[in-house]
């Protein structure tokens, strides 16, 4: 129970949450910076704020992601909205921002497979205004969370509606990137953790975790430029089977990228 009259020094020893989302939460609700929550130790909350706290905790502890219950993720030092239409952006995903604007050319067309919250399209035309930078969806709701977080960050990126390349109608681009879903049905993890509140579209394709994978892999030649690149991100165990699909579909340059954590996460080729 949270009472009204609990001071922020106070609560943030006793909430029952791992420390840093007992801070996020108090920052959240009470509208504070972590500076914030130091110089205000001795400020109590009003009933208002404790009921508001005690929900936002009830709802973390029965698993729901924090990112969700304040509304935001950072990403490539970037604030990104997000809410359940969406993907919550994760570290690893920053390693295909980094390997896209590695490869981009001044002036640059960049396509963004799957953009969910537009974490890789805003972040690539944020860094790079030069780059003409196109995302598209099939989700109605993800494309406003993406507009919204283009807009948010001053990010200059057109928006398709779109299954796949469907839409492009035969349009180039010098570099696509995507982050599809590449969990397989049935798999574990999709009834644990964060991933129990997440799309589900999103993350699975809902047969062996390369479906999509190949999908995007077998149509975009069509609409890269000769010596473009594909790169993919995808399970921590596909990187091998991700290479093989570039090789058999006559990429050249195949090769894997590791994230923080060591793992094979990104996998790319060149349209020769």
């Amino acid at each position: 129970m949270i009472a009204a009259g609990a001071t922020v020094g106070a609560l943030q020893a006793a909430l029952p949450l791992a420390p840093l989302e007992n801070r996020i939460l108090l920052c959240h609700v009470l509208g504070l910076t972590r500076v914030g929550l130091i110089t205000n130790a001795q400020r109590a909350l009003n009933s208002d704020e404790a009921v508001q706290l005690a929900a936002l905790v009830a709802r973390r502890q029965a698993g729901e992601p924090i990112a969700y219950l304040v509304g935001q993720r950072e990403f490539f030092g970037l604030p990104f909205l997000v809410n359940p239409a969406v993907l919550i952006p994760r570290p690893d995903t920053e390693l295909i921002v980094e390997l896209s604007l590695e490869r981009l050319a001044p002036r640059a067309r960049l396509l963004d497979m799957g953009t969910g919250s537009g974490a890789i399209a805003v972040a690539v035309a944020h860094t790079r205004p030069d780059a003409v930078v196109t995302a598209l969806d099939l989700s109605d709701e993800a494309l406003a969370v993406a507009r919204a977080n283009a807009a948010a960050n001053g990010a200059r990126v057109r928006f398709l509606r779109s299954d796949w390349f469907s839409a492009l109608d035969g349009e180039g681009f010098d570099l696509i990137a995507a982050n599809p879903p590449y969990i397989a049905a049935g798999d574990v993890h999709l009834a644990q953790g964060d991933l129990r509140f997440e799309p589900s579209g999103a993350l699975t394709d809902f047969a062996d975790g390369l479906a999509a994978l190949r999908t995007i892999i077998d149509g975009a030649p069509a609409h890269l430029e000769t010596g473009g690149w594909l790169l993919l991100e995808h399970g921590y165990d596909q990187a091998a089977a991700v290479r093989a699909l570039l090789a058999g579909a006559g990429y050249g340059e195949v090769q894997s990228w590791r994230d923080l954590g060591g793992i094979e996460r990104v996998s790319g080729g060149r349209r020769g």
